[in-house]
């Protein structure tokens, strides 16, 4: 779909990016790489400067200080029309006077595209977003999820080497997102450019994305991938934000090596490695478990890895999955258990007394 792009290049770099307005500074010393052809997120709470980044790369914003370069060139002074990218906006900017092909072929338009070739291009755009043959369709006939592939159409027609969207799927009611979450993902996976995703929502970053960007207060705090973002989060603050966490106060007793003995609030004495303590064994430190790696044993308490007792003071049923908050036993810590719902298992009520298993490496020690 885009121009050549050098594949020993990221797409993408920012080199100390800082962005004030007035006394606010929404950026601080951003440096970001994101290579060529990535489903890239930058995530966070409102507030944290994710749009503004996706602005100041866009040319929307200038930085304050630092540089952007998009494949290998500076774009110190290069407005965003210039840029090789395209912009998806929250709102999806729809005009309504225009039909779906008008609207598709807007920027063509401005480019002096031969009449011919616009035609080729809006067709080969609607087909590449489902919908092929509505060229002629009123813009207000449209739902919200039909609105949103238009401005991808639109976006993607004009052959961007990067495509960057703010939220695009934020007004969507909880189906078509998800829906569209897939769809997004799977076009880009055709079309094969960089796309970077701005949204405040973790569940719909780890779905779709390669790499995610977190970002608290104008910081990148952490660059992983899904999985690595998730199970090996490297604070306590990443850990909180990205997913369910519950935190135990821990212990430290001793280091050897590569080993860390630690006694964990309600656990007991755990054994760990070294990965599991992203930033070591100091400061203000406690033990993280995911409510996933901890599992409610209805048979021999044995064939657990290590196990705890607790009991049931709540739970919520979600179909597919029970969420249980047990208190455990000899703390005051209660603690968030999740467990499928598969054939023939029981569930547990308030008050039931509860034997929990986990593993020692699902420990993490965070500050």
């Amino acid at each position: 779909m885009s121009e050549t792009v050098n594949p020993t290049l990221p797409i993408i770099r920012t080199v100390a990016v800082d962005k004030s307005f007035g006394s606010v500074e929404a950026l601080r010393s951003v440096s970001l790489e994101i290579e060529q052809g990535k489903f890239f997120t930058l995530v966070g709470p409102s507030g944290c400067g994710k749009t503004t980044l996706l602005r100041v790369m866009a040319g929307f914003e200038q930085p304050t200080r630092g540089q952007v370069f998009i494949d290998g060139k500076s774009m110190e002074g290069v407005p965003a029309n210039k840029r090789p990218t395209n912009m998806v906006f929250q709102s999806y900017a729809v005009f309504p006077h225009m039909n779906v092909g008008e609207n598709i072929a807007y920027g063509l338009r401005s480019k002096k595209t031969p009449a011919d070739r616009i035609a080729t291009l809006v067709a080969e755009a609607l087909e590449m977003v489902g919908l092929a043959g509505y060229q002629n369709r009123p813009s207000h006939a449209l739902s919200g999820g039909q609105r949103q592939r238009v401005a991808l159409a639109r976006a993607l027609v004009l052959k961007p080497k990067v495509l960057l969207l703010d939220e695009p799927l934020s007004a969507l009611d909880k189906k078509l997102r998800e829906q569209m979450q897939s769809e997004l993902r799977n076009l880009q996976r055709n079309v094969g450019i960089t796309f970077v995703l701005v949204t405040h929502d973790q569940e719909e970053a780890l779905t779709m994305s390669d790499q995610i960007a977190v970002i608290f207060g104008g910081e990148i705090a952490q660059v992983a991938s899904p999985e690595i973002l998730y199970r090996r989060p490297n604070s306590r603050e990443v850990a909180d934000f990205v997913g369910v966490m519950n935190f135990l106060n821990v212990s430290v007793l001793s280091e050897h090596g590569t080993r860390r003995r630690v006694e964990v609030e309600g656990l007991g004495i755990v054994e760990i490695e070294e990965d599991q303590a992203p930033r070591g064994l100091v400061g203000d430190i406690v033990a993280g478990v995911r409510p996933e790696q901890f599992t409610i044993l209805f048979e021999d308490r044995a064939s657990a890895d290590r196990c705890c007792s607790g009991t049931v003071t709540e739970i919520q049923y979600f179909g597919d999955m029970t969420y249980y908050a047990a208190k455990l036993e000899g703390c005051d810590k209660t603690v968030t258990i999740s467990m499928r719902n598969t054939a023939g298992r029981r569930t547990l009520g308030p008050g039931d007394k509860a034997d929990i298993g986990w593993r020692s490496e699902s420990v993490l020690i965070l500050s």
